[in-house]
């Protein structure tokens, strides 16, 4: 079984089956042509290093809209929207970790506020 990351804030979890996004290929294609996400699914994206521009998307080819939540490297939030299909979106500080999710998830998200994680390598 894959990896998966499991994402929580204070009030507990948030996300069950987010899909890590480490290299270059997987965070070049994101959500692009595929299906809408369910309501505990995303994808959890890790930048090389942190910035603005480095961690800047784009919806060109998802066909829905979506959660956008930009972390620093101590998990602190520092901006979230809700994109939408075929724009750009670069955000306003430096991030090193971008979540994408369902766009119920952006509720759940306060600028400032510390979001954790842990991976689950799942299996027996």
């Amino acid at each position: 079984m894959a990896s998966q990351i499991l994402l929580y804030n204070q009030g507990g979890q948030l996300l069950a089956r987010l899909q890590p996004c480490r290299s270059w290929g997987c965070r070049g294609r994101g959500l692009m042509f595929r299906r809408p996400l369910q309501e505990s699914d995303g994808l959890f994206f890790v930048f090389p290093r942190s910035g603005r521009w480095e961690t800047a998307i784009h919806m060109f080819f998802v066909f829905f809209p979506i959660a956008a939540i930009w972390l620093d490297e101590a998990g602190r939030i520092v901006h979230a929207v809700e994109a939408r299909p075929f724009r750009v979106y670069i955000p306003p500080r430096p991030a090193r970790y971008l979540v994408e999710g369902p766009v119920n998830l952006l509720t759940h998200a306060r600028i400032g506020e510390v979001w954790i994680w842990r991976e689950d390598a799942g299996g027996c």
